[in-house]
């Protein structure tokens, strides 16, 4: 039941529709929880008992904490939480890559290993769901959350069905304190959800759908392609992935609103950085925060020796990698973007900056766009390319090639369009090249069609304008969002 399918909008709609008929937060609570088990296991029927099992525990746990008086049981009750959460997600998620290496490693030493791997499927969703149920028992050992003994509303919590499949990670303290406080409908906040909804849907079907396929065929055919197409299809990854986790984020948020929940936005238009720790506070923002409050914070932040600040800062991104999957390309990945935030944590704050004309602003921040921009291309190779050969092939080629103007006329084929993808060309670079610009102009604004003090036909023109577009040029293929594999 994919955002992008008439199914899920019609499950949407019936929810909607009982959900505010029922009027009454109990009733409320037990029709999300259905909802959003019914939901889930259209996707993954085999892990349902896992999701309700693990949300289970840590609902047991975090009642036993609130009891709980001596440090030790404390930590022990917080241990066991943690060794069953982290636990449940090395085996699905990591077996394969750790099974993998060791006969490698056995191989590599002369060692004989039973050839024979046994695959473990990962649960969908497991990595989000995991690190909200988590994120709620550390709340509750540290004191700043009360364990609630409502299990319906806790499930709910865990599984709230708009945000189980790829966040985004809301926390207890926003998400379950709204589920256990009385909601009314409120026509301003499902209006906004409904534009908020739309606008996912314009990223996801005519943008990220649409610049898949160019990414798909350069990178399957990377040995033979032209650095340059390769640099093509890098900053065409760069915003593939971009417009596709954010139209998630901004469609489950968009869901929430229409039921009453409001939630904190996932992205705030991360390539408008001026640095790559600027970039990190306005990409995926509910994972960056996990990771900064129960991961970097524990760890020291910025106290500490020089060296300690290094290791503080790059176990977080190293983490991180992990958490987006078993690979060294993940590995690299998230250590390239540490080492590039290190200058933050060292930089003196509070120094008063030095005059400079208007122009010469926009020139210095123009200029850190595009470098920070740049940067961020570079280390997506990692992200996509399927192997560590490939993305150093990748990278090699591009900057071999990048002077050369012959190899500019490969790009002419990638400009246009043909049946892989029938949207490329002059159409695809206007509606690129307008999405960019709307983006900046909306900057400010939680998300691009939000348009208070604008004249009603201007705003229902834009809100036609953009479903003609999703209608006639979106993607009708079930093409998943491509956080669902993490």
């Amino acid at each position: 039941m994919a955002f992008t399918t008439p199914t899920y909008i019609l499950f949407l709609a019936i929810v909607f529709a009982v959900y505010w008929t029922l009027r009454r937060l109990g009733p409320q609570n037990v029709l999300l929880l259905i909802s959003s088990y019914l939901f889930y296991l259209t996707w993954d029927r085999r892990f349902g008992v896992l999701l309700l099992v693990s949300g289970t525990i840590d609902y047991l746990l975090a009642i036993l904490l609130g009891k709980a008086q001596k440090i030790r049981l404390r930590h022990s009750l917080l241990g066991l939480s943690i060794l069953t959460n982290i636990g449940t997600l090395v085996f699905f998620k990591y077996f394969n890559f750790f099974s993998e290496n060791f006969q490698l490693l056995a191989k590599s030493i002369g060692w004989r290993t039973d050839p024979t791997l046994v695959k473990v499927l990962l649960p969908v969703g497991l990595s989000f769901y995991t690190f909200k149920s988590l994120s709620y028992v550390i709340d509750v050992y540290r004191g700043r959350l009360d364990p609630t003994r409502n299990l319906v509303a806790y499930l709910t919590y865990v599984s709230f069905f708009p945000q189980i499949l790829a966040g985004p990670i809301d926390r207890a303290g926003n998400l379950l304190r709204q589920l256990l406080a009385e909601r009314r409908f409120s026509y301003p906040l499902a209006a906004d959800g409904c534009r908020q909804i739309l606008w996912g849907l314009f990223k996801k079907m005519v943008l990220a759908d649409n610049l898949a396929p160019i990414v798909n065929l350069v990178y399957g055919e990377a040995a033979n392609r032209p650095g340059t197409a390769l640099l093509f299809a890098t900053v065409c990854f760069a915003f593939q992935i971009y417009c596709d986790f954010s139209a998630y984020s901004d469609i489950a948020i968009g869901a929430g609103k229409l039921l009453g929940i409001r939630s904190g936005p996932n992205f705030a238009y991360p390539y408008f950085a001026q640095s790559p720790a600027e970039f990190w506070r306005r990409w995926h923002i509910s994972l960056t925060s996990w990771f900064r409050d129960y991961v970097y914070f524990r760890l020291g932040g910025i106290r500490g020796s020089a060296v300690r600040k290094i290791l503080n800062v790059m176990i977080t991104f190293m983490l991180s990698g992990l958490w987006h999957g078993a690979s060294w390309n993940f590995l690299i990945w998230a250590g390239l973007n540490g080492t590039a935030v290190l200058p933050a944590v060292f930089l003196k704050t509070g120094a008063r900056p030095a005059a400079i004309s208007k122009f010469g602003s926009f020139l210095k921040s123009t200029i850190r766009t595009s470098l920070t921009f740049g940067f961020i291309c570079l280390t997506w190779i990692f992200f996509r390319a399927e192997t560590v050969g490939k993305a150093f092939l990748i990278l090699k080629k591009i900057f071999s090639d990048i002077f050369s103007a012959t190899a500019y006329r490969s790009l002419r084929a990638l400009l246009h369009p043909y049946p892989a993808y029938p949207l490329a060309g002059k159409t695809f670079a206007i509606f690129m090249l307008g999405f960019v610009g709307i983006e900046w102009l909306q900057r400010r604004r939680e998300h691009p069609l939000v348009m208070d003090g604008r004249p009603t036909i201007v705003r229902w023109f834009v809100y036609q304008g953009v479903i003609f577009i999703v209608i006639y040029f979106g993607t009708y293929s079930i093409s998943q969002f491509y956080y669902y594999q993490f």
